[in-house]
């Protein structure tokens, strides 16, 4: 080789610009497959993921035990102890069986006195639908699972089969073509000589591959031969959809790799501002993204997580984790058993500069809190709980990047927080939209949606903003307008018209928990019509979604419950309009300019997402998106 032909750096490009400038020069045709649910660990969904059945499928029990007619067992005390005959007034039950008809209490067996001639004894009385889990507990049919662009775990492939899913879209695996060159590079340890080196980068290279997501294919070592490389790293190129090539990217005399990627493709960069790992090459053969990296094991390494690790993650819709721990501040006090160590998960956020950790659901059998959690935390044994605002370590279960990247929204449930949550980061805790209220005030959230409607003036939000913002401007985000009203079976069978029918002794109510803005607008009219909340059967038992007042309609385990129009089109039941309602977005003023709330203003003005909306029904859209500023004066200004 001539002087004037050896390789000669023209460039000392900062890395994340060589980074950028490499990933923007590739157009990367997003790819998916369909596997089996057994198959899915460690891939990544390629689309959002909702379930088709619900978990439980049936009413179960939640105990061992004796099943009952809870209006049986009322007024059982120590004085007045209530016997019951089995198969006429109970049966025996064990965990998970269906509950049979004509019963709705499970009551435990360590409560129960045996005596003779199958007859039992209790002291106090039961409720209804004690110790059941209701069908939907952990999964309700049709909600989201998953969303996109996420790496399934263990415990989320058990979501999946529960949620009766048995096939899954995912992205394809790229296949990561590794090409070893180098006359004195062998395979095999008993051919190691003097002036031969084993081939170990291409191995390390092929266990990263797997590792990150993509399928490798490792070819025999080229020899330092131009004619010989040429043709490699043409197969390379079709067999693959990512090549990779290891030594020759130096300035040497038998360094050919950087003069073949320029001959048959384009070279991007050559030279790059990082120490070990200057000679890589970046370059581009047939709209395929080829890398040379050094010979030397730790310039290749480094080389390889810089630039393969994000184009791979880049194929498969993946982004980047580690793990970690925090301390982070705790919004709810927890309450333990004492006796035991108790694991609790958590969604994480970053808000005001400091961790926040949100408790999930903590019954045994809600998978759905560790598909959502962000992190563990252990309340040691002999500790009787700890108290809100207490500082805590999280094991994290995500990369503090990604946690910090999160909108934090704590408030009302509504079907469009998932649908928003599929297209940016976002944690939501539904504790109605008096509980966001509370949440912003001791500055837990990012966002609290809420709807509450003031029963003095008949508007939303706005008056109970001036009310419990008294010093600090705030901003609302309006989202949508939603259709509220009754949820009924098909063909409405008890013939439910307005809120006097709630009152009939052959209606079941469900309702929401209290602070909830549906619970609100309940009350306003109840009090409107001189409704006593005591005279509906049900008033009293909570529900915290829309979907699982739905679910306790479809299951009949209520006769209906107020919701919005949505949650009924989702398990395709019928619905008795009461009103459209504001369901609007409140934020600290001086987030309006945070680059994650710019974004999700976005989402709500993007025609994809008014779209989607339309397919759920019950829902206008004409001002999602525009903003309000709100002092205790009032509405200062607005804009679209």
């Amino acid at each position: 080789m001539k002087k004037g032909d050896r390789n000669i750096y023209i460039s000392n490009i900062p890395v994340n610009e060589a980074r950028h400038k490499f990933l923007n020069n590739i157009d990367i045709k997003k790819q998916y497959e369909e596997i089996d649910i057994v198959d899915s660990l460690g891939r990544v969904t390629f689309e959002a993921v909702y379930a088709k059945v619900s978990s439980p499928s049936y009413n179960a029990a939640a105990m061992d035990g004796i099943l009952v007619d809870a209006e049986k067992t009322y007024g059982a005390n120590e004085r007045n102890p209530i016997t019951l005959k089995q198969n006429k007034d109970f049966v025996y039950i064990n965990t998970g069986n269906p509950i049979l008809n004509g019963y709705n209490a499970v009551i435990m067996i360590e409560d129960v006195m045996e005596l003779e001639d199958g007859k039992v004894k209790i002291i106090k009385p039961a409720y209804p639908w004690q110790h059941i889990r209701p069908i939907g507990e952990d999964i309700v049919k049709r909600e989201m699972i998953l969303p996109s662009k996420h790496k399934i775990r263990a415990i989320d492939v058990g979501a999946l089969i529960s949620g009766g899913i048995n096939k899954i879209k995912v992205y394809k695996k790229p296949r990561v073509g590794i090409i070893p060159t180098g006359s004195e590079i062998v395979e095999e340890v008993n051919d190691i000589k003097e002036g031969t080196i084993i081939d170990s980068n291409s191995r390390v290279f092929e266990g990263l591959i797997r590792e990150y997501g993509g399928n490798p294919n490792r070819y025999s070592p080229v020899e330092d031969n131009y004619a010989i490389l040429k043709e490699s790293i043409k197969r390379g190129i079709e067999e693959n959809d990512i090549l990779l090539i290891n030594a020759g990217s130096s300035a040497g005399s038998k360094d050919f790799t950087v003069k073949v990627i320029r001959e048959i493709g384009e070279v991007l960069v050559h030279g790059i501002a990082m120490k070990p790992g200057k000679p890589t090459i970046l370059g581009v053969i047939k709209g395929k993204p080829v890398i040379g990296v050094p010979g030397y094991p730790v310039s290749s390494y480094l080389s390889f997580e810089t630039f393969v690790k994000p184009l791979i993650y880049k194929y498969i819709g993946k982004k980047d984790t580690n793990g970690d721990t925090v301390d982070a501040v705790l919004t709810k006090r927890l309450v333990s058993s004492f006796k035991n160590e108790e694991f609790i998960r958590v969604n994480l956020g970053y808000v005001d500069n400091k961790f926040v950790a949100t408790p999930l659901s903590s019954g045994a059998g809600v998978t759905m809190s560790l598909v959502k959690a962000d992190g563990i935390l252990s309340i040691p044994r002999k500790s009787e709980g700890m108290e809100a605002g207490s500082l805590v370590k999280v094991n994290l279960l995500k990369p503090t990047s990604e946690i910090k990247s999160t909108i934090v929204s704590i408030g009302s449930h509504d079907l469009i927080m998932d649908i928003i949550r599929d297209k940016i980061p976002l944690i939501s805790s539904h504790v109605g939209s008096m509980g966001g209220v509370m949440a912003m005030l001791r500055g837990e959230s990012h966002i609290s949606p809420i709807h509450l409607l003031d029963t003095g003036t008949g508007k939303y939000n706005v008056d109970y903003i001036k009310k419990y913002f008294k010093s600090k401007k705030m901003a609302l985000i309006k989202g949508v307008k939603r259709l509220q009203g009754f949820i009924v079976k098909k063909g409405n069978p008890n013939n439910i018209k307005d809120f006097n029918d709630l009152t009939r002794d052959n209606i079941e109510y469900v309702n929401r928990q209290r602070g909830a803005g549906t619970r609100v607008l309940l009350d306003y009219n109840l009090g409107g019509l001189g409704i006593d909340c005591k005279d509906i059967r049900g008033y009293d038992r909570e529900m915290n979604t829309h979907m699982a007042v739905s679910m306790a309609v479809k299951s009949d385990m209520a006769t209906t419950g107020l919701g919005i129009k949505a949650a009924a089109n989702a398990l395709n039941l019928d619905f008795v309009e009461v009103g459209y309602e504001d369901y609007d977005f409140l934020l600290p003023y001086e987030l309006l300019n945070d680059e994650r709330i710019e974004r999700f203003i976005n989402i709500l003005k993007s025609k994809e997402f008014k779209n989607q909306l339309q397919t759920l029904g019950g829902y206008k859209t004409d001002n999602a998106g525009s903003i309000e500023v709100v002092s205790p004066k009032g509405v200062e200004w607005s804009e679209g």
